[in-house]
């Protein structure tokens, strides 16, 4: 996300390199050096003057141009004068006259200017026994430097009156970093004072005074170019940020953001990474919101407040065979959350979450703890938490029984689970909080036997029992008031999953030009499952699958249509069949109606009565090349033989350079079919994102939309574009967001708003945390 900003490092070894030299033996020793020129003139016996293209060629490498040299051997100095050139290696400095000692390596520098290219360093060996952190690619980094003055005044600190740097080494460099003066201390810190950004000659920024480490370092600590931005709901904004390199495996990034509307933010970022599997980031944000009145944007008044949000992610092996993860995405006011952040993702996020899990393997035996807490909001006043504090499932896996074809597992868990729901009277300010929150064990043996004799017909049997214990239910009365009455449910199924006969077909097409071969396969299936009486689900407060059991039997049916072509996926290359088209019919059967509620495996379980009939789904999904593919789903009501809603995806990639993605998604209205006789509560959107650049990422753009059909409104639109070039770039964004209906938690019915970020080479720019510019390299 962010990239070190070293120049003030490289600057500083630059300086280091360029006069190397004048810590070794003075010039005019003759063990040490040659020394030519057209002309050499003896003034004392320790004072010599060399006149005409004089070169001074030293052991180390290091060559030394001058018009005139006048060498002071008893003196240990040496002053050079007109068209001084330093050359060694790729490190070139040269200036109007310099005076070293050649002593101590002190020396001066007039009017002077050159560049250097340097190697990055070497990564440190990785701690005993640790993995080793995944390679990082690092170029050579060419700077530019000037000054009136170039002072070398210790073994390890350098002045620069009057002058700057850059990364840019073109005949005129796109930018610079200027000051009245530069105090270079080597691996340990730079001061400028007076500082200004050129860019193309025109100054951006300002520092009266700027602090920075220098140290020699894959990644160095220091400020971030920052980002600026416009929007009707923050007005113009600034964002700053500062990375500080912890080591090569750890790094954190400091936020601060102002609004000239809303007020302040802050923030940080932390990441860590020690290899495949060990690693982890969490960033946290804090927003101090003044109150602003938007009723000149036909708004409302935003009230003061403070807010803050959490976000990030934990994945990390630990002794005895156990790894563990961890994730939070935690916001104190949905409010700010929902207006604040510039993504649809996050504008219509009403969740918040955080968790962790420790999952454990030991041959045949698994173990799987969990902690999740997750609260969902209907809005600011209502909402409803559920998960698990904690739920540890314990299994042994699928093994054959004896010698037997028949396979056993079993498995436990042990689970206090979270369910609670409240209410705040937005006059009042009373709370109503009903909480269903219980605990739970479970045991479930398992016993399968697969028959597979035949290819193209094969049966999958398994008889299971669970036992399941409950600290508490709901009132059998009206079986939605939870009592502290604790209740224990058994029952056993019997299920079978039948396919076939398979019907297959193929077709040799050597001269198609597409496939070689193409293949059809035809796949009926019916799963047949019998649960014994529960007839005490309405007791059961239901949280998962474990709870949703019903007593009957269900028959689910349908056919799957494969078609395969055999094609090679690249010139050359050996032809490989792959699926191209599939088309799937389900449905389900139930004697017992209420189970229809239950069934999760249709998108609208629970929408509608009971029924003894699921509704028909169809998914068609086509991947007839590598760069494409889409997806078509729908689900038809049964008895009114009606869609009740249909979705379709598909996306296009060419060459990695053109990357699209296009959603659409429909409700339906069915006059008397409870669930969608409400035109109010139907939705169509459409949504789609379209990315093209350039094959080197120097120039491209991205463009979003988010559209409402039912309500024809454009809820979304964002378009970004950045250009980079060798030394510097420019990136831009433009959204607007409109909030639509009265529901809405902004102040205002739209927000436009505008991001601008630089892109200079060796100074790191960065996101800001509200998610703008994430769609532009960085």
């Amino acid at each position: 996300m962010v990239r070190a900003f070293r120049i003030l490092s490289v600057c500083a070894l630059a300086l280091r390199a360029v006069s190397a030299g004048a810590q070794q033996p003075a010039p005019g020793t003759p063990q040490s050096e040659t020394q030519i020129s057209d002309s050499i003139e003896r003034i004392s016996e320790n004072h010599t003057r060399r006149i005409g293209n004089v070169e001074i060629h030293r052991p180390d490498g290091l060559t030394i141009h001058a018009d005139s040299a006048e060498l002071f051997q008893d003196e240990h100095r040496a002053i050079l004068i007109g068209n001084v050139l330093f050359a060694q290696g790729d490190n070139r400095m040269t200036a109007e006259r310099a005076e070293i000692d050649t002593e101590t390596g002190l020396g001066t520098f007039f009017n002077a200017y050159g560049f250097t290219t340097l190697k990055p360093p070497k990564p440190p060996a990785p701690r005993p026994g640790a993995m080793a952190p995944p390679p990082t690619v690092v170029q050579d980094n060419t700077v530019y430097f000037f000054g009136d003055v170039i002072e070398k005044v210790a073994p390890k600190k350098y002045k620069i009156t009057k002058g700057g740097f850059s990364t840019c080494v073109q005949p005129t460099p796109r930018w610079d970093l200027s000051a009245d003066t530069v105090i270079l201390n080597l691996d340990h810190y730079t001061i400028l004072k007076n500082a200004i950004l050129n860019v193309k000659g025109v100054p951006l920024f300002y520092l009266p005074v700027l602090y920075y480490p220098t140290k020699k370092d894959q990644r160095t600590t220091g400020l971030l170019i920052p980002a600026i931005g416009t929007s009707t709901l923050t007005g113009t904004s600034l964002h700053n940020a500062f990375f500080w390199a912890i080591n090569r495996s750890q790094d954190a990034t400091f936020y601060h953001d102002w609004f000239s509307k809303t007020g302040q933010g802050a923030g940080s970022e932390y990441r860590y990474n020690y290899g495949p599997g060990e690693n982890g980031n969490i960033r946290a944000y804090y927003l101090d919101q003044k109150e602003v009145d938007y009723s000149a944007d036909g708004g409302q008044t935003l009230p003061a407040g403070q807010s803050y949000e959490i976000r990030g992610s934990l994945n990390q092996q630990l002794p005895g065979n156990l790894r563990a993860r961890a994730n939070v995405n935690y916001f104190s006011s949905i409010a700010a959350s929902q207006t604040f952040n510039t993504n649809i993702y996050d504008t219509s996020r009403n969740e918040r979450t955080f968790g962790a899990n420790v999952v454990g393997a030991w041959g045949s035996y698994t173990m799987n703890a969990t902690v999740e807490h997750d609260e969902y909001f209907y809005d600011q006043n209502d909402s409803a938490l559920s998960g698990s504090w904690p739920q540890v499932a314990f299994a042994r896996n699928e093994r054959p029984l004896f010698d037997s074809p028949a396979y056993f597992s079993v498995g436990a868990e042990f689970a206090h689970l979270l369910r609670e729901s409240k209410s705040v009277d937005a006059t009042t300010g009373a709370v109503t909080d009903v909480d269903s929150g219980l605990g739970r064990v479970n045991v479930a043996p398992q016993l399968r036997y697969p028959f597979k004799k035949w290819q193209w017909f094969t049966v999958n049997s398994t008889v299971s029992w669970r036992d399941t214990y409950y600290t508490r239910s709901l009132d059998p009365n009206d079986q939605t008031t939870p009592v502290d009455v604790p209740i224990n449910r058994q029952f056993f199924t019997v299920q079978s999953q039948i396919t076939g006969p398979v019907f297959n077909r193929v077709w040799d097409t050597p001269d198609n030009g597409y496939a070689e071969k193409f293949k059809h396969t035809v796949e009926p299936f019916l799963n047949v499952m019998y649960t014994s009486g529960t007839n005490d689900i309405g007791q059961i407060i239901q949280f998962d699958g474990i709870d949703s059991a019903v007593a009957g039997t269900q028959l689910t049916y349908g056919l799957n249509n494969r078609f395969f072509a055999k094609r090679s996926q690249a010139p050359g290359a050996p032809a490989q069949s792959t699926e191209i088209i599939d088309v799937s019919l389900t449905q389900s059967y139930y004697n017992n109606p209420v189970a229809s509620i239950y069934d999760h495996q249709y998108q609208t379980t629970g929408l509608t009565a009971p029924s003894n009939y699921s509704p028909i789904a169809l998914s068609v999904r086509a991947l007839p090349t590598t760069a494409f593919n889409a997806t078509v789903s729908a689900e038809i009501d049964s008895h009114y033989l009606k869609l009740r809603t249909v979705s379709a995806q598909g996306s296009y990639t060419w060459t990695n350079r053109v990357q699209t993605t296009v959603g659409w998604s429909k409700s339906n209205f069915i006059a008397g079919l409870a669930g969608f006789d409400n035109a109010a509560t139907l939705d169509q959107v459409i949504n789609s994102a379209f990315n093209v650049h350039s094959a080197d990422n120097k120039v491209g753009s991205v463009y979003t939309f988010y559209y409402d059909v039912m309500n024809s409104l454009m809820v979304q639109q964002q378009v970004s574009v950045f250009y980079n070039s060798q030394c510097c770039g420019i990136s831009m964004q433009y959204q607007a967001y409109n909030y639509g209906n009265n529901n809405s938690l902004s102040p205002i019915p739209s927000d436009h708003r505008f991001y601008l970020s630089f892109t200079l080479a060796g100074l790191g720019n960065f996101s800001p945390f509200n998610g703008a510019l994430s769609s532009t390299p960085h």
